[in-house]
């Protein structure tokens, strides 16, 4: 008997106790005389102080992250994929912004490059039939102090004449083809052209005082400067 009491007590596990314990220790002993513990009395927190580490070593709980089970390994591969995509996208996203950025200039490019071609097309016609409107109008002037007693067909002759210059100065002037201001303008070199300066009282020095050939432009293109007479003082 004696020896099956020492094989049984070599298997249990020794407790020790801190001096700071002596209340836990009384309440020890007061639990072995009344086993089924109907006092007030109870264990201190020094019994329960233990922590996971205690439980379960080092490594903590294990939760299924560590675990590595078939969802974790999902999981991750789910977000691998989501950043890939997230950065697929980002790029994407750079990418178009640069072509319509790309497009957008070129598009810009051709207008300017197609208003500039129109600009210098008609400017070039325009600057070919202004001699010819020049000379219906210097045509008409001369015609202008025609006698009475000129014949009919010499009057509808110059009302032929007049008309085809009206038509002709429309047609440019639908072009966009507009004359310059001159007489009473202040002489501006970029549109005039001084022929000939006159001293006179009449207008401020530096005023065109009369227009000799009528100047034109299309938009902010100048296609003839306007031939002038400038006044000066006397």
């Amino acid at each position: 008997m004696t020896s099956d009491r020492r094989d049984k007590g070599s298997h249990r596990i020794p407790i020790k106790f801190t001096d700071a314990d002596e209340e836990t220790r009384s309440a020890d002993e007061m639990d072995r005389q009344d086993p089924d513990n109907q006092g007030e009395d109870v264990l201190s927190d020094a019994d329960y102080d233990f922590t996971t580490e205690d439980l379960f070593g080092s490594g903590g709980v294990e939760t299924d992250e560590t675990a590595g089970g078939p969802d974790t390994a999902e999981l991750i591969a789910t977000r691998a994929e989501l950043k890939r995509v997230e950065a697929e996208n980002s790029e994407l996203k750079d990418r178009l912004a640069r072509r319509q950025a790309d497009f957008e200039n070129y598009r810009k490019r051709v207008e300017r490059e197609r208003s500039e071609t129109y600009n210098r097309v008609v400017a070039d016609v325009a600057a070919k039939l202004l001699p010819v409107l020049d000379n219906l109008k210097r045509a008409l002037d001369s015609e202008a102090s025609v006698e009475a007693s000129e014949s009919d067909e010499f009057r509808h002759f110059l009302s032929g004449v007049d008309l085809i210059y009206k038509q002709l100065y429309g047609v440019l002037d639908a072009l966009g083809v507009k004359p310059i201001a001159a007489v009473g303008e202040q002489f501006d070199p970029h549109v005039h052209e001084a022929v000939t300066t006159e001293a006179t009282d009449e207008y401020e020095p530096d005023t065109v005082m009369q227009e000799i050939v009528a100047g034109y432009r299309l938009g902010d293109k100048l296609i003839r400067p306007a031939l002038v007479k400038v006044a000066k003082r006397e």
